[in-house]
């Protein structure tokens, strides 16, 4: 069959927009041969368990689901009962960017948090934890952040240990929402389970697809006390995949060596060089230091207008005229080089 797209062409705007990385097809396609047990009873999703262990700890179990919003809600659903909320980042995935699944299709109130980066602290999630014992407001239960955050933003260790501490003195427990968990881990050169179960992270909604796969990411349960129900809210929530050996495979292709560490270095180091490469051209501003693959920067409408039809991307801000440009596992330096280069074209062209 003949592509219906260029595959040299690349874009900036999502590392979902990159394509499947070569060894996770292989693993697809090794996994392909005769009948295996549907739903989750075959030989690829029973050797999941043991890499997932590897990686969080003897009490990890995952779950493999189809995408992002499905980890989130089947594991905020497990944590929660229907009478408690959840705190987050105002700017938090959950909030702002799964048309309101939380909420609408898991029942689950959130109780959101401005902050100035992205991140939440003691003191801000102090601003929502209240009201314990009061019938007319939900009862906060679970404290949600996401690493790395929407705004490119990365929690140590340490930061994440403060929270979970301060949320367990509180009676409450720990989500992590991590898509792009492999990327925080790269960016910090820390283990995964350094910035989960070390911290004291109970839930995790661990991705897939945006460090290459094919589709695919996965609940998992660091803390068995803090999530209950999790096979059956999968099968509530439509996310029992029948022919999940090859969900679980692609997990097992990219955890059991270090092909996760591979591509969220290279997404990194090309976010890295796409911030030199930009920041050096006359009229752009960097918005935010660059920290793992994400680059934000304030952009002329009009030129955001004209590259966009070149390259893909996401204007963040309409109003302060903030863009963000993403790097996946496959960008090239070659990519970044004919981005900056087509960003310095159309800076020149408007006068800039």
């Amino acid at each position: 069959m003949i592509p219906r797209h260029d595959p040299r062409l690349k874009s900036f705007a999502s590392d979902n927009y990159a394509g499947v990385h070569p060894e996770i097809l292989e693993a697809i396609a090794s996994a392909n041969g005769g009948h295996q047990i549907s739903y989750g009873d075959d030989v690829y999703t029973d050797a999941l368990q043991d890499v997932f262990k590897r990686h969080f700890g003897e009490r990890a179990q995952a779950w493999p689901v189809f995408n992002g919003t499905a980890a989130n809600v089947v594991s905020l659903r497990a944590m929660t009962a229907q009478w408690e909320a959840v705190i987050c980042a105002e700017s938090a995935h959950i909030n702002t960017d799964e048309g309101g699944a939380p909420e609408v299709a898991g029942g689950i109130k959130l109780l959101t948090v401005p902050t100035p980066d992205g991140k939440l602290t003691p003191e801000l999630i102090d601003r929502q934890a209240w009201g314990f014992g009061d019938v007319h407001r939900a009862q906060p239960k679970v404290v949600s952040i996401s690493n790395t955050t929407e705004w490119g933003t990365l929690y140590t260790p340490a930061e994440i240990a403060e929270i979970c501490a301060h949320a367990h003195d509180l009676g409450l427990l720990v989500h992590l929402d991590g898509s792009r968990l492999t990327n925080a881990a790269a960016a910090l050169d820390v283990p995964m389970r350094a910035l989960t179960t070390d911290a004291g992270v109970d839930v995790l909604s661990f991705g897939g697809t945006k460090i290459g796969l094919l589709y695919g990411e996965a609940v998992v349960v660091l803390n068995p006390e803090a999530a209950t129900g999790v096979d059956y809210l999968r099968k509530t929530f439509m996310q029992l995949s029948s022919k999940m050996r090859f969900v679980s495979v692609q997990f097992e292709a990219l955890l059991s060596g270090d092909l996760w560490l591979r591509n969220a270095r290279r997404a990194n180091t090309m976010g890295q060089r796409l911030a030199e490469a930009v920041g050096g051209i006359p009229g752009v501003e960097l918005a935010r230091t660059v920290e793992a693959n994400a680059v934000f920067a304030v952009l002329p409408k009009d030129v955001a207008e004209r590259l966009r039809k070149r390259f893909r991307f996401y204007t963040w801000n309409e109003a302060t005229g903030e863009v963000r440009w993403m790097c996946a596992f496959d960008t090239t330096e070659e990519d970044v080089d004919a981005f900056a280069a087509a960003l310095a074209e159309e800076m020149a062209a408007a006068g800039r």
